[in-house]
């Protein structure tokens, strides 16, 4: 007869085969058997935070920085719906994690209904999985089906939930081994006709969005790019996959419609969507007499009233990115220039804004400062809010994943655990969570973890004393400012409250000097910094647009 184990010793197995590092989270009272077998494991730690929310944002950027689940625990009723926004982040986000919930026994009761809430069915609207583990024998099928849909692509959340009673059974079931899978490459016909449709063009561009992101396909562009010309724009999540110091950079779609970057996609007659992602804000909007669209992708496109591409190349992006280089011959006739002078105007523009040195700081000044401090390899972690804009516009990302935003759920909270996470990843890099002060104190009680974990981190909070993106949108709608001031703490206090070190803002020099202090001196600095937003409506809501349509 084979050698039993209890149960939660072998979930722990089967996430150790699985090759996860951490499991990040709030255990309860259900959660006791698998706390005891984690206690046991050499391969995994178990990172403590004090929300379950902090615990998924950590999880989902381990996902989108590796590629890998990342994985978040928490107990049944109050721990799961409290996961429920990080679950949902993942998920649009394109994220690879697995969520873990507790539950009561399931074949016998003596609480009743007593914090017992249908969790899987709860969570199956926002995962790719969501499943209750109702037998010992099964968790290794269960926990490789739930790791192989979160990483396959689109990356997304899954879920498993783990009873008491399920977790105290023996069984002789071992861990199964991932499979090899490759992706398909994208057909050849579907190349060919893509190149024929590029060299025909007059002005091609290249609209890299977020699932070239998650593939890194960035090696293949800058060749393609480099040997044909052909300029590119970005969405927000499709930042930092070229270099965007490249010539032919024009810009991200940051704002919805009318930006310069928005020009200049209107001047091609071919269009060659990377990655896109209809999770994002479209950075075009197709019409029945338009450009034709290349939609470039490992699935086929979801098909919308502004958006049926007419051809298709689905497979590996990277791959399809390759065929397309290798066969495309560079044209002569192709003219690029307009799409050129609509970038220059854009930076001629951004220019005096960035040169503003007024106090309270002043929001593309305050980009210019940021992007300044860090290095090429730094890590920008943004939380959710109207300084995202300005950031997607103005800072120049270098690398793959160090703007990290969220275009997605766009969801308030994320910044600082998702900047604990990238600093944990790496350690050697500088990393800096960039929140507002309603943002930042959805879940500012991870400061206490990061302190905790010994991080190195810079958290700059933009404090404007009100939820700023929607009091932005109201005033462009034409509201009475109303319902969205409030209080804030001593932030510097409020830090050294937890054992980090805080500082204050008192001029554009001294941001500066702070900057380059928190980046170079060890520990959790935060930064308490004020921004003026007056002028958010009259510059991106009228300045950008009558400027760019002059043009």
């Amino acid at each position: 007869m084979s050698e039993t184990q209890k149960a939660s010793d072998l979930f722990i197995e089967c996430l150790e085969a699985e090759g996860v590092e951490y499991i990040f989270g709030v255990p309860g009272e259900e959660n006791l058997d698998f706390l005891e077998s984690l206690s046991k494991s050499g391969k995994i730690k178990l990172i403590l935070t004090r929300h379950e929310q902090g615990a998924g944002f950590m999880a989902a950027t381990y996902g989108r920085h590796t590629g890998k689940t990342g994985v978040f625990l928490a107990t049944l009723g109050p721990g799961a719906t409290n996961m429920v926004t990080a679950v949902a982040y993942s998920q649009l986000g394109g994220m690879p994690t697995l969520a873990i919930t507790g539950q009561k026994p399931i074949k016998k009761s003596k609480q009743g209904r007593f914090q017992i809430l249908d969790v899987v069915a709860m969570m199956s609207p926002i995962t790719k999985y969501a499943h209750q583990l109702a037998s010992a024998d099964n968790i290794p099928s269960r926990v490789r089906e739930a790791i192989r849909l979160a990483e396959e692509e689109k990356p997304g959340a899954v879920h498993l939930e783990f009873p008491e009673d399920i977790a105290e059974e023996q069984t002789s079931s071992r861990p199964i081994p991932a499979s090899l899978a490759r992706r398909p490459s994208a057909e050849e016909k579907a190349v060919r006709q893509a190149v024929l449709a590029i060299e025909g063009a007059k002005a091609p561009i290249l609209v890299i969005g977020a699932g070239a992101n998650r593939k890194m396909t960035g090696r293949m562009l800058r060749q393609l790019i480099d040997k044909t010309g052909i300029p590119f724009v970005t969405t927000q999540m499709g930042k930092g996959v070229v270099d965007e110091r490249h010539p032919l950079f024009l810009g991200c779609a940051a704002l919805s419609a009318g930006d310069f970057v928005h020009r200049a996609i209107q001047d091609a007659d071919c269009i060659v969507n990377i990655g896109h992602d209809v999770i994002e804000k479209p950075p075009f909007f197709m019409h029945a007499d338009g450009p034709t669209v290349i939609h470039v992708s490992t699935r086929t496109a979801e098909v919308d009233p502004v958006y049926f591409p007419h051809i298709e190349v689905i497979g590996d992006i990277s791959n399809a990115i390759y065929q397309i280089k290798e066969d495309i011959v560079p044209q002569g006739r192709w003219d690029v220039r307009r799409m050129l002078e609509y970038r220059a105007a854009e930076v001629a523009h951004t220019a005096p804004l960035a040169a503003d040195t007024r106090f309270p700081i002043f929001p593309p000044h305050l980009v210019a400062q940021v992007r300044g401090a860090m290095p090429e390899d730094g890590i920008i972690c943004l939380d959710n809010g109207v300084y995202k804009i300005w950031f997607a516009r103005g800072y120049s990302a270098y690398l793959p994943n160090t703007v990290l935003l969220d275009n997605a759920l766009a969801t308030m909270g994320a910044g600082l655990p998702s900047a604990m996470m990238s600093s944990m990843l790496y350690p050697d890099r500088k990393v800096m969570a960039i929140c507002g002060d309603g943002g930042f104190m959805m879940n500012s009680q991870e400061m206490e973890t990061a302190v905790r974990l010994g991080l190195n981190l810079t958290v700059l909070i933009l404090r404007d004393d009100a939820y700023g993106m929607i009091r932005w949108k109201q005033a462009n709608m034409g509201f009475a400012d109303f319902g969205l001031t409030y209080g804030n703490p001593d932030f510097v206090k409020y830090a050294e409250s937890y054992g980090a070190i805080g500082h204050r803002v008192t001029s554009s020099e001294h941001l500066t000097d702070l900057l380059a202090h928190c980046l170079a001196t060890p520990g959790v600095h935060l930064i308490d910094c004020p921004v003026d937003y007056t002028e958010n409506d009259q510059i991106l809501n009228h300045d950008i647009k009558r400027l760019s349509k002059e043009l």
